[in-house]
């Protein structure tokens, strides 16, 4: 069985493939204080509740975006489970050209996404990734990295005002029964759900606008929030990234 490991600045997603099939997958917070062996006993106890024995995973593949989390996660691999990972970065073969200004700047989420989008849907495509930031990846016909935007998260713009103004609370982000609010929850609601399906509206028409007629492919903690409220995405793939890894780990045997 193959683990995989997507590393992120808010959230961490790990799942486990037996041959083609994603038989367990969880999502927790990214800690960077933590230890190899914190994150170990983490897993090894998700292992455990879903039944899957550690014993039996002979792969490890990883993708990550904060450099001292890194090293955490491949002295677990090789402490907790005997096995040297696959991470993601320069040497490792990822069949994606980055037709970019400086491709070393080119995250390694970004680079796996890219290549899950190309292989599960074609090109050309856009891959929306809503995480910490609200990042927009763009796929040529030939499966091409061509580079693409980066805006604010929903949940990080939801923190930054709830920071900054002293009279705006934390609310559930869902989508609001209308667009004009009727008090500070919907009012709140309705300029972060509905304007950042805004964004990805407004956004998506000026990236077909170069790219030329694309799929549109959704995947991150809000894309199921994010989704419904506009009519420019075709598909919500969560597991887009964890999918994305496994590709990368057989191409690299």
């Amino acid at each position: 069985m193959l683990l995989t490991l997507d590393i992120s600045n808010t959230s961490i997603k790990a799942g486990v493939f037996r041959g083609e099939t994603l038989v367990a997958h969880w999502r927790f917070a990214t800690e960077r204080q933590k230890l190899a062996d914190d994150y170990a006993m983490l897993l090894l106890g998700l292992f455990q509740a879903a039944g899957v024995p550690a014993s039996e995973i002979d792969g490890v593949s990883m993708s990550c975006v904060v450099p001292p989390l890194r090293a955490v996660f491949d002295e677990l691999a090789r402490r907790y489970l005997h096995l040297t990972p696959l991470i993601v970065g320069p040497g490792v073969k990822t069949g994606v050209k980055l037709a970019v200004d400086n491709p070393r700047e080119v995250g390694a989420d970004r680079v796996v996404n890219s290549l899950a989008t190309y292989r599960l849907y074609g090109g050309p495509a856009i891959a929306i990734a809503f995480g910490t930031a609200t990042v927009f990846d763009c796929v040529s016909a030939q499966g091409e990295y061509l580079g693409g935007a980066i805006a604010p998260g929903v949940v990080t713009s939801l923190e930054s005002l709830t920071r900054s103004a002293a009279q705006l609370f934390q609310v559930e982000l869902v989508r609001p029964p209308k667009a004009i609010g009727k008090s500070t929850v919907t009012t709140m609601q309705s300029g972060l759900v509905l304007g950042f399906a805004g964004l990805v509206e407004g956004l998506v028409k000026r990236l077909k606008t170069e790219l030329g007629e694309s799929q549109v492919i959704a995947t991150g903690g809000l894309a199921e929030v994010i989704a419904p409220a506009t009519n420019v995405i075709d598909v919500v793939d969560l597991q887009l990234t964890l999918k994305g890894l496994k590709l990368i780990y057989e191409l690299n045997q």
